[in-house]
């Protein structure tokens, strides 16, 4: 009975401190102060509360209650948060800048990865810091772990209406943070693999890692692309939309089957679940009825944001639980310099290898606002607790000082930053409501105002990738129309503005010589509205016999 009153107890303790967590969010959204991000709030929360733990009633029972607890992070808190991201995605803008996004999220955390590991490796070897220095392994693991890039803090700052955040530097900043964090979870696997196997670094040991990792990752994309398919097959070909409780647990049910299932056959569950989600979203999301879209789109958000605040408060808390003795403050602060280093070196040699082919070019403020942006975060303190060896303290203690540092500080400069660079502009129109509901409703708008503008079409061959990305885009339009969303839902349409585009790119080509931003004019004001419910034909023949019946 002592145990039972003693969970009952810690449990609501649990529940008020996640109620002061929300309600703190929701004083700093309402009075847009933007030097205390919603995730830094809960980690201080969450200091405050351990650190009254701590000398209030500092029992083993207690503190070990408090402690972050890394397979509960990654089998029950991090699915809702991929999910949601992938459920949520604005599609058009990510896979327009997929190949920059690409390049960021997996030639970077590769290059932040090896520098980072040989930084640390060689502080070992000075007697800097007391880790394995026998084979670099141990401290390339680190390396991977610590280039998890999670900007909860810069991305809620940044998504804020009344800021205005250029389209283009959120979307890359929100779509490298997702696609990061499954390269360096594939890549902390994968060094583990040839950590514990007791092979000796050679010379071919990284590109055998790259393989792997490759391998890896393709098998993860496919399963979730797979699952998700089946999952709107089955919603499509069925009269499951009569029971909208049915089919949300459907989606909730696949979406952690194909998590589970990539970890089971030892893949990135966290790869596999964001493009399950990325393909529920675009075929099945068509499949449900309108309960379901409004239902299915919030009840995800709020378990996504539920699972961030938990993750964000435990980290706060387990600062004073006294699990982690082995404190290096030089180390600490060295790493913390690596981190940005290592950011450096990554941001603006791949910025400057996508300006090559992009039409929109990424300015120099911006990659300083990348390179900014490049905060660490839960996933890192959980893979933190996995490193191997008698270092296993150090690793973790350093890692939550970096979390903590670059949420709050880093996290809490956000805002200077973007008004230092030039990155914001003025309030959107109404510009009350969160980001899902204000800013991601103009965005397609916006970045289609940029492109018809002719702003950073600066080369002369600018018309030919702008050509050769419109017909890609409006062949892949039409195959999606014909041939994917008859059997696995859609609305059917064709984007004949794709078409028209393509047609006008031809004329401009031919009627002039050159390319100028000048030479093309936006058409009018695209309309701006907020995203619709859509409805497949067959659902409404199911609604409309819904309410002869009725």
């Amino acid at each position: 009975e002592a145990a039972h009153e003693f969970g009952a107890l810690n449990t609501l303790l649990l529940v008020v401190v996640l109620g002061l967590c929300i309600l703190s969010a929701y004083l700093i959204k309402q009075n847009n102060f933007y030097y205390l991000p919603e995730s830094a709030a809960a980690i201080l929360v969450g200091l405050v509360v351990g650190g009254l733990a701590r000398l209030v009633y500092p029992s083993e029972e207690e503190l070990e209650f408090l402690t972050f607890e890394p397979e509960l992070f990654f089998f029950l808190l991090l699915p809702p948060i991929i999910f949601e991201a992938g459920y949520t995605l604005k599609k058009k803008e990510f896979f327009a800048n997929f190949w920059t996004i690409a390049l960021f999220a997996v030639a970077g955390t590769i290059v932040s990865t090896v520098v980072i590991g040989f930084l640390v490796y060689l502080m070992g070897l000075m007697g800097v810091a007391s880790i394995d220095t026998s084979s670099p392994m141990e401290a390339m693991l680190f390396g991977a772990l610590i280039s998890a890039v999670d900007p909860v803090a810069t991305l809620s700052i940044m998504g804020n209406p009344k800021l205005n955040c250029d389209p283009l530097l959120y979307n890359l900043v929100f779509g490298e943070s997702v696609l990061n964090d499954a390269v360096a979870i594939v890549l902390f696997n994968t060094f583990m693999d040839f950590y514990q196997s007791g092979e000796e670094f050679a010379g071919s040991t990284i590109p055998s890692v790259l393989l792997r990792f490759t391998a890896i990752s393709l098998g993860s994309v496919l399963v979730g692309i797979v699952i998700g398919l089946i999952c709107s097959y089955l919603c499509k070909h069925t009269q499951m939309r009569r029971y909208p409780e049915y089919e949300i647990s459907m989606i909730f049910l696949f979406a952690y089957g194909s998590y589970a299932f990539s970890e089971a056959l030892k893949l990135s569950g966290i790869m596999s679940l964001f493009f399950c989600g990325v393909v529920l979203s675009h075929y099945n999301n068509h499949n449900l009825s309108p309960t379901s879209q409004v239902t299915a789109h919030n009840i995800f958000k709020c378990m996504a944001g539920l699972s961030e605040f938990f993750v964000y408060l435990y980290m706060g808390m387990g600062f004073f639980t006294g699990r982690f003795r082995n404190w290096n403050f030089i180390f600490i602060v060295l790493c913390i310099g690596f981190c940005l280093f290592s950011r450096l070196c990554n941001s603006f040699p791949f910025s400057y290898v996508a300006n090559f082919w992009r039409i929109q070019k990424i300015p120099f403020e911006m990659k300083c606002a990348i390179w900014f942006a490049g905060l660490r975060g839960a996933i890192a303190f959980a893979l933190s607790q996995n490193m191997p060896g008698e270092n296993t303290d150090l690793y973790v203690s350093t890692t939550l000082s970096i979390v903590i540092f670059t949420t709050v500080v880093c996290g809490g400069l956000t805002e200077p930053m973007l008004s230092k660079f030039g990155m914001r502009g003025q309030p959107l129109p109404g510009a009350d409501g969160t980001r899902y509901e204000q800013l991601n409703a103009p965005l397609d708008s916006a970045l289609t105002d940029r492109e018809e503008d002719g702003r950073g079409l600066s080369t002369s061959d600018a018309p030919n990738q702008a050509a050769r990305t419109l017909s890609a885009r409006a062949f892949w339009s039409k195959f999606d129309a014909m041939y994917m969303q008859p059997f696995f839902g859609g609305d059917g349409e064709i984007d004949d503005e794709l078409d028209i585009n393509v047609d006008s790119q031809q004329k401009r080509r031919s009627a002039a010589g050159g390319w100028s931003p000048q030479q093309q004019k936006p058409t009018g004001t695209p309309q701006r509205s907020r995203p619709r419910l859509r409805t497949s034909p067959a659902h409404s023949k199911d609604v409309e016999e819904d309410g002869e019946q009725t």
